[in-house]
């Protein structure tokens, strides 16, 4: 397979794509090209930023993701959140204590949950809105508001939380990665959700396709730590994912 050389550096991008990591080795056998070809290319495409080399091939480099507001959030991928939020809410059984985690589509299992008698515990404000005009018994965390998410976090949220028990946690994120875990992009967001899921029993991840493969500042689990729950499993290294993680597509 002989190609130029700006081809060959494109190729490479595509391959990294899907596999995160790929081997200088089998870089050499795609292209049919010496070894000191393609150190050469992964040398150049380095020095671009397009990669990090490693030890017997590259890498591929994790762009951190920039949050988007609430609104954003909400108007994206509705139809997915609202089908993850009804096999969630389905998961809950009476009389539980649940935690509900800021996020767009930990707030589409409310009206799901309104015909159950539940405790709702949450750190959101919207959440707590509309689980009180549903009826629900709600309990606000105290703390300081993040205006982006409307979340309730930090020293005084994670103390809190420290006093109570959950049944179920369901939780919101900006990324999931097989390396890096589930990240989000406050550090004291983070840090509230990971007390959060320390507290309960069982914790579930509620993320749509979009979420995955995606990196933000803040580390808040490893994937071992949580159920993911989502709409389906089509992106690169799905395989990796559900080494490390349960993973339950709505609908399969």
């Amino acid at each position: 397979m002989k190609v130029l050389t700006e081809e060959r550096q494109q190729e490479i991008l595509r391959l990294l794509k899907e596999k995160e990591i790929i081997k200088t080795r089998e870089l050499m056998d795609v292209f049919q090209v010496s070894e000191s070809t393609i150190r050469r290319d992964l040398q150049e495409m380095e020095e671009a930023g397009w990669l990090r080399r490693i030890h017997g091939g590259a890498k591929k480099i994790i762009k951190l993701e920039m949050e988007p507001s609430m609104t954003e959030k909400s108007s994206k991928n509705v139809q997915e959140k609202q089908a993850i939020a009804k096999y969630a809410a389905s998961l809950v059984m009476p009389g539980e204590f649940v935690f509900l985690d800021a996020g767009t589509t930990t707030f589409e299992m409310l009206p799901f949950l309104a015909d159950k008698s539940v405790q709702i515990i949450t750190n959101s404000v919207p959440h707590a809105n509309l689980s009180i005009e549903l009826g629900l018994p709600t309990t606000m965390l105290g703390g300081s508001i993040r205006l982006t998410t409307k979340a309730v976090v930090g020293s005084q949220t994670i103390e809190q939380l420290k006093t109570y028990y959950f049944d179920k946690a369901f939780m919101g994120t900006n990324g999931i990665h097989e390396e890096y875990g589930y990240t989000t992009a406050d550090t004291e967001e983070a840090a509230t959700k990971k007390a959060a899921m320390n507290q309960a029993q069982h914790v579930f991840i509620l993320a749509d396709e979009s979420k995955f493969n995606k990196v933000n500042f803040a580390k808040m689990g490893n994937l071992d730590e949580a159920i993911v729950i989502t709409n389906q499993l089509s992106v690169g290294n799905s395989h990796v994912l559900r080494e490390k993680t349960m993973i339950k597509e709505v609908g399969k």
